[in-house]
């Protein structure tokens, strides 16, 4: 998922070396069922109007969900930040997840869906990678302002406090993961699926979470931030060693439409400002949440 560069680095890295990687079609071709407000818009545009628009993912605490009706999250608190850099206000599409993110950015950022939808500014979330950049050249990837990684929660009372539970373990103990995540692709993958028949598969990392704070799995498996935002009294969370797995961490970043590139540049600047002065960092604390900066 994550490779970290920054400012030229990055636009160097994601332009080269893509000889062997499909890109996508149709880059030139004119968003489709989308209104002319929101499609387009250049820099200058957004200023001028006084609104940016941002495409966030439903139901996807911490991120971006709704508490009390009302929106909330890591990725609204960033919006509202680079919003309030560029002196306009922000507003939200809040998106379903497709099948992969390449059908996430050509829904939401470069091309639109065949019925319905609507182009955003802007996508938040969007995993910082070489290969993904190549694949759809009709987005420009930047603005990396969080490094994840896989991690195990697990409930202390089932643990020694010097011996958490490893990836081993789950051959013996019963761990819940998130259905179609990278932690079930690569539990299912060790010790010669042995590790499956202790596995729980739940809708996602937080319902997983849930499910071990009712003493239903001994430990989860998935992405730090989220595990930690569904921490309770008697569960901890580690990060331990993965064997095997090529990408256990990952930097998330920001995607804006390629014939866009100054928004970019702008939105860019935003946030490796957020990250430098601390801001990005009281994002997460807000959150409860501990924070890794991107290496740029």
């Amino acid at each position: 998922m994550g490779t970290s560069f920054s400012g030229f680095a990055s636009t160097f890295a994601l332009a080269r070396n893509c000889e062997n990687i499909k890109s996508g079609l149709g880059v030139n071709k004119k968003p489709q069922n989308t209104s002319r407000q929101i499609v387009g818009k250049s820099l200058d545009e957004i200023i001028e109007r006084g609104w940016i628009q941002f495409a966030v993912y439903e139901n996807f605490a911490p991120y971006s969900f709704k508490k009390d009706g009302k929106l909330q999250g890591i990725d609204i608190d960033l919006g509202q930040l680079i919003a309030k850099d560029l002196g306009v206000a922000a507003k939200f599409y809040v998106t379903a997840a497709g099948e992969n993110v390449d059908a996430d950015l050509r829904f939401n950022i470069w091309k639109g869906r065949l019925i319905g939808g609507s182009i955003s500014n802007v996508m938040l979330h969007v995993p910082y990678n070489h290969e993904l950049g190549c694949r759809n050249e009709q987005v420009v990837l930047n603005g990396q302002y969080y490094n994840e990684q896989l991690a195990i929660a697990y409930r202390k009372s089932e643990y020694e406090d010097d011996e958490p539970p490893l990836p081993a373990f789950f051959q013996y103990d019963t761990v819940g993961v998130e259905n179609d995540s990278l932690a079930d692709f690569y539990l299912s993958g060790i010790a010669n699926g042995r590790v499956i028949p202790k596995m729980t598969r739940y809708g996602s990392t937080i319902e997983a979470m849930e499910g071990l704070a009712k003493g239903e799995v001994m430990a989860v498996m998935g992405p730090l931030a989220q595990l930690e935002f569904g921490l309770t009294d008697g569960l901890a969370v580690h990060t331990p060693p993965m064997p095997g797995l090529a990408l256990g961490k990952w930097t998330l970043g920001v995607a804006v439409r390629y014939s866009w590139r100054p928004l970019s540049y702008a939105v860019d600047d935003a946030i490796r400002a957020a990250v430098e002065d601390g801001r990005m960092k009281q994002i997460f604390t807000n959150h409860g949440l501990t924070y890794t900066p991107p290496k740029w």
